[in-house]
């Protein structure tokens, strides 16, 4: 995952979800997509281990604005915000459950 300062902040009504109290690992799918199911359990278990965390999926081809917007090439592709909705680390592909760990580290402030 890496780093991604671009001034972009999302908020509840973007991805027709709220926001994690700490943090939201946004996940951008399709529908035959087969690693994004993997990604979703992964993303899922990270969600249910960190106090205030949610994991919100978003169905690439039904928000085709904010894909063009954030320029989301590829499913899956995830997005971790910080409390406030802004995009910290971006990653696409299949992440690794330590990698989504590290990278809610420089989300979430205490």
């Amino acid at each position: 995952m890496h780093e991604r300062n671009d001034g972009a902040r999302l908020d509840a009504a973007e991805i027709g979800a709220e926001l994690g109290e700490r943090a939201t690992l946004l996940q951008f799918s399709s529908a035959f997509c087969q690693p994004c199911r993997a990604t979703r359990r992964t993303l899922a278990e990270v969600a249910g281990m960190v106090e205030g965390v949610a994991h919100v999926e978003i169905d690439a081809e039904d928000h085709l604005d904010l894909v063009r917007r954030l320029e989301v090439l590829r499913t899956p592709t995830v997005l971790v915000l910080d409390a406030d909705g802004a995009i910290v680390r971006r990653a696409a592909g299949q992440p690794r459950k330590a990698d989504v760990i590290g990278a809610l580290g420089a989300a979430v402030r205490d």
